[in-house]
């Protein structure tokens, strides 16, 4: 599929699951929960199953895990 066909430049829905995720609204990307950044879903590889979010790298990852341990 190129990027002229089907869901094109939308933001997709994603349900976050233990070492894969499944597809909720068809779309090209996520927004990462920390930088903002768009991910293709092609290159997502970082996410929290339990916050349901999704991060750019590991650096994203570690900055939101260490927000929730200080706010606890």
């Amino acid at each position: 599929m190129n990027r002229f066909e089907g869901p094109g430049g939308r933001e997709a829905h994603i349900r976050y699951l233990d070492g894969d995720f499944q597809v909720v609204t068809p779309g090209a990307f996520v927004r990462c929960a920390v930088t903002g950044r768009s991910i293709p879903l092609d290159e997502l590889k970082y996410w929290s199953v339990a916050r349901q979010e999704p991060y750019v790298d590991a650096a994203a990852s570690l900055k939101r895990e260490n927000e929730t341990l200080a706010r606890d």
